[in-house]
């Protein structure tokens, strides 16, 4: 039984695998959170400002005042604050209870007046009045600023007395302010100081996070990168290549949504809420107690949405990856829908796809739109209504201050705007999640292990002999269904292997096994006597060379196609390989030369100047084993001589396999094998094969276009 380290279909939760990420950036991370917290606390301490502003200094004129003469004013200490104000001086009663406090044993000061300053509407009034009981007040009577008017207060148990009351100018009312203005403008430089500190602060958090999400995302890009190219070509035989461009691109993406997603929104918000409830707490204990209610609530709706939109946003992003399969598959074949009117066809197959992943969406979105943004900003909306309602009224004056009131109002606001936050980011975080299993779903599957800098890596990386023995080796793609069987040859160093038979016979199959694309189920391969399968596959690939019967050119150059990012590939080697392939005469008849742009697959380009420029890249490369599959199928008779003198270049001092249907193209091959249904039918030289007139025989009959008379004399001169 295999463990679970070995296992690589062993899921491990994506939460966790995504964890893996994040702790590559640890420090930033933390780093990051520290300047969050304190941009949260820079900015939660603007109300607690606010409110310290009000009750001490704007609202606190409201507090009870004593009233002296001018003899006994003169009695009072010289550094007791004071209000002089038509020959009469009033201290307030917060400032007769700091000096009390400041000096406990000095003399008491002289009993006053009680006094108050009281608003109405939109005048303000002083008024002689025992310091009791709260009063609503009322105007009597009116007057100018600067008169005397009537006041009527009213107590709680509904007791109505008549008072006069000096009506105060807005320059009156600005000296009872006096000793007030500096202190409140000292707060209110503080809480714009905090908001540009708040708001620095939460930038270079922001940047800080989303850049490390980047920086995450980049990783995973080249993890998965790096892992297709190790993967088995079998994985690529069930896979549409559509879906496999869809983890790479649109699902990553998904993924570096849910890192800024929740570094930005989650953490942030999270953050948001503690501070916020911890000023609460401070602030004050029965209305914070008030406020948890919330959260056991918004949890039961968070919960009630990802259940609903989990399976609408699986089904969303595995039919956009179909549709990115069929868009990719179209693409690639659309000579052959054009040429056969299955545009229609098409079309329809699109259409169930797009109008599937649609309805999904649809349905994700109304859930979204039911319990998300709207459900917050209702419950926060009626709470905030209750709240002004109840402390609206006379109990505001005797339960909490204005200042605490004016914070609570400040402090529930910013309560519901991570809460909303975290509700609009669900969907992105669902879809992320989704998209983040497919991911490491793909990172899951079996690849081949990568060369790593040891010895035993290093070994398998010296340049081979070229000897390859077949020891009857079978192979099938699919289980009981063998399409080689017992196949066994020998290729010294410095020979050709030409593979010859009709198609479906195993040509292709050989060399796949040879490169380690699959692995035989019997038999072994060998190479200078060492079994392939105990060879790193890159160590393997590493000193042979592949030209196919379609060379691929990359785009770039004609200089880059031939050294393909190799350093020890010098450009003097390119010309030189070029020219050894007779490929030079046309390369210095282009526009720019050896930098001529080549377009993605080389399309500018004819079939034997590709094919050319594809011996020049093995030709540089120097492989030790050359593998050449068709290459001379799709080229013209003239082309065909340029191909062959190179093939005579390219193959000489190595281990060469041709596969070929024009059996002209190999007659100088050292040994030739006949498969027919994945069997050695026949094995030998070319003229050794003709004088058996077997299989390879009347293959060759049949290609020259006519009879046993036709061919044999044109064997006897190969004789020659």
């Amino acid at each position: 039984m295999r463990s679970m380290e070995d296992n690589p279909k062993v899921k491990t939760p994506v939460l966790r695998r995504l964890l893996r990420y994040t702790l590559n950036y640890k420090y930033r991370i933390a780093a990051a959170l520290l300047v969050l917290c304190l941009a949260v606390g820079a900015e939660l301490a603007g109300p607690f400002l606010a409110k310290t502003m009000i009750d001490r200094h704007i609202g606190s004129i409201a507090l009870p005042w004593k009233q002296f003469d001018a003899g006994a004013g003169a009695a009072l200490p010289a550094e007791l604050k004071r209000i002089d104000f038509e020959g009469q001086v009033y201290v307030r009663s917060d400032w007769l209870a700091a000096a009390d406090a400041g000096k406990p044993g000095s003399a008491p000061v002289p009993a006053g007046t009680d006094a108050r300053i009281v608003q109405v509407d939109r005048g303000m009034y002083v008024v002689q009045v025992p310091d009791g009981e709260a009063m609503t007040w009322s105007v009597e009577r009116e007057t100018e600023a600067g008169g005397t008017a009537v006041l009527r207060g009213t107590e709680g148990d509904g007791t109505a007395q008549e008072y006069g009351a000096r009506k105060l100018t807005a320059a009156e009312t600005a000296l009872f302010y006096k000793h007030d203005m500096i202190p409140a403008f000292q707060l209110l430089g503080w809480y714009v100081a905090l908001l540009f500190v708040g708001s620095l602060l939460h930038f270079v958090q922001s940047y800080t996070l989303q850049s490390t999400a980047l920086r995450m995302i980049q990783q995973m890009r080249m993890d998965l990168m790096q892992h297709i190219q190790r993967l088995p070509v079998r994985y690529f035989d069930n896979t549409p290549i559509g879906q496999v461009v869809s983890r790479i691109a649109n699902d990553t993406e998904a993924v570096r949504d849910l890192f800024i997603s929740f570094m930005a929104t989650f953490v942030v918000s999270t953050i948001n809420i503690v501070g916020i409830y911890i000023a609460l707490f401070i602030l004050d204990v029965r209305l914070a107690l008030v406020t948890l209610v919330f959260m056991p609530l918004f949890a039961v709706v968070m919960a009630v949405h990802l259940k609903y939109t989990k399976k609408y946003v699986s089904v969303m992003r595995a039919r956009l990856s179909d549709m990115n399969a069929m868009i990719s598959e179209s693409i690639a074949v659309m000579p052959i829908l054009q040429a056969f009117r299955q545009e229609k066809s098409r079309m329809k197959e699109f259409e169930t796809l797009n109008e599937d992943r649609y309805i999904n969406n649809v349905k994700n979105m109304r859930v979204f739109s039911l319990s998300s943004r709207n459900f917050t900003g209702l419950v926060g909306a009626l709470f905030t209504a209750c709240t002004i309602w109840y402390f609206g009224g006379q109990s505001l004056k005797t339960a909490i201050s204005f200042g605490v009131f004016y914070a609570f109002i400040e402090y529930l606001g910013r309560f519901f705007q991570p809460i909303i936050g975290i509700f609009d980011q669900l969907m992105n975080a669902q879809r992320a999640i989704v998209s983040s299993e497919k991911v490491f779903q793909l990172l899951d599957e079996a690849a081949e292990p990568a060369v790593r800098n040891n010895p035993d890596a290093k070994a398998a990386g010296q340049r081979p002999e070229g000897r390859v023995v077949f020891d009857k080796v079978t192979f099938g793609y699919k289980t009981g269904e063998p399409v080689l069987r017992d196949i066994s040859f020998e290729a010294n160093k410095g020979e050709t292997i030409a593979l010859v038979g009709h198609t479906g016979s195993g040509k292709s199959s050989i060399m796949n096994l040879l490169l380690g694309f699959y692995e035989p189920t019997g038999g072994q391969i060998l190479i200078d006597n060492q079994d392939i399968r105990q060879m790193p596959k890159q160590a393997l690939r590493q000193h042979m060379g592949i030209v196919l019967q379609d060379p691929f050119l990359f785009a770039g150059d004609i200089k880059f196609n031939v050294s393909l990012y190799n350093e020890r590939i010098t450009p003097e080697r390119v010309k030189q390989a070029l020219a050894e392939v007779g490929a030079t005469g046309f390369v210095e008849q282009l526009p720019l030369g050896y930098d001529e742009p080549v377009v993605e697959r080389g399309s500018t380009l004819s079939a034997g100047q590709r094919q050319l420029i594809s011996f020049a890249r093995a030709l540089a490369f120097d492989p030790a084993i050359l593998i050449l599959d068709e290459a001379t199928a799709s080229i013209d008779s003239e082309t065909e001589g340029l191909i062959q003198d190179a093939l005579r270049v390219v193959s000489a001092g190595r281990t060469t396999f041709i596969i070929a249907h024009r059996l002209s193209t190999i007659r100088e091959a050292d040994q030739i094998l006949v498969l027919n249904r994945g069997e050695i039918v026949e094995r030998g030289s070319h003229e050794e094969l003709m004088e058996l007139q077997g299989r390879y025989y009347r293959m060759y009959q049949l290609q020259a276009g006519g009879h046993g008379s036709a061919v044999q004399p044109q064997a006897v001169m190969d004789n020659r």
